[in-house]
């Protein structure tokens, strides 16, 4: 009788399984590759161990006693069991776990944002263990918080490019430069160029703008700012002119509270990308996460 089940009690109960579904020891000689004593010698080995007779054999053929037959259905449900232990043991090693810290600029375009989403959804489809924490700062902040630690990856505009940190570029957004309803270009803007606007008062970034010279002289240049709120609102007093993403000022623009200067000649184009902490193998949760959003913003690896 089994006081317990050995690795050998397993091979011999495959053995059993297989010349059972064969229906017989010889027709299951090509199923096992081997010899019929062999199998013989094996199906008495299991008996041995189970203390009574599996199964009737010889010249009158195969057939399963009453006990063979429960054997048979406690043997499946055994071997079904271990399976499904090793696909789970496979799971486990497979499975991510933990807590992903990303940082996000603001006001991000929303079909950047549904990109975003989907990263998450499809990377937590697969680890359910996994748990993300989002901050939204500025560029600045971000990249100062991927140094420091407190977070593991974060998506914006960096115009500072630190040694320290990898970029990877996952998508472009357009900013355009607008008036408000009560400033006197209102009326013109549409086909407006640049000498019409340089002598006019103008939000600007504080940080530097490469992919944009400043459209008037530095004296014009009246207002400094990161907030793209606070442009906004500088621009919707009517009192300087300035660009914002063509997104955020869709529905301004709608409301006739806002109109681009001139949208072909007055633009430009923000590459965002995803920073992170210079290393020669990024962590598992970076990593994942990386890959599903190189794959919803169809970037190739760098």
């Amino acid at each position: 009788m089994l006081g317990n089940v050995s690795e050998l009690d397993i091979r011999l109960i495959r053995v059993f399984l297989a010349v059972v579904e064969a229906g017989g020891i010889s027709a299951a000689q090509g199923a096992l590759n081997t010899t019929q004593p062999t199998i013989s010698a094996q199906l008495a080995s299991l008996e041995t161990r189970v203390g009574f007779r599996l199964c009737q054999r010889g010249r009158g053929g195969f057939a399963l006693t009453p006990k063979g037959s429960q054997f048979l259905e406690a043997a499946r449900r055994l071997l079904a069991a271990a399976e499904g232990f090793r696909l789970e043991v496979q799971q486990i090693n497979r499975t991510l776990s933990g807590t992903l810290n990303i940082g996000l600029l603001g006001q991000l375009d929303p079909q950047a944002n549904k990109q975003i989403a989907l990263a998450v959804a499809r990377l937590r489809a697969r680890h359910q263990g996994l748990f993300f924490q989002f901050t939204e700062l500025s560029s600045t902040f971000l990249e100062e918080k991927l140094i420091n630690g407190h977070l593991d990856l974060a998506i914006g505009y960096f115009w500072r490019r630190l040694d320290s940190l990898d970029y990877l570029p996952l998508f472009r957004e357009t900013q355009v430069a607008y008036c408000g309803a009560t400033h006197p270009l209102y009326p013109e803007a549409g086909g407006l160029d640049h000498q019409d606007v340089a002598e006019h008062e103008w939000v600007w970034p504080s940080h530097p703008l490469p992919e944009m010279p400043a459209p008037t002289a530095l004296e014009h240049l009246t207002a400094l700012t990161d907030s793209m709120d606070g442009a906004a609102l500088l621009i919707l007093s009517g009192q300087h002119l300035g660009f914002l993403p063509e997104h955020y000022a869709a529905r301004h623009v709608e409301q006739r509270q806002l109109r681009a200067l001139n949208p072909e000649l007055l633009r430009y184009e923000v590459d965002f990308q995803a920073a992170m902490r210079r290393s020669s193998r990024p962590g598992e949760l970076v990593s994942a996460f990386l890959e599903e959003l190189m794959g919803v913003f169809d970037v190739e690896g760098q």
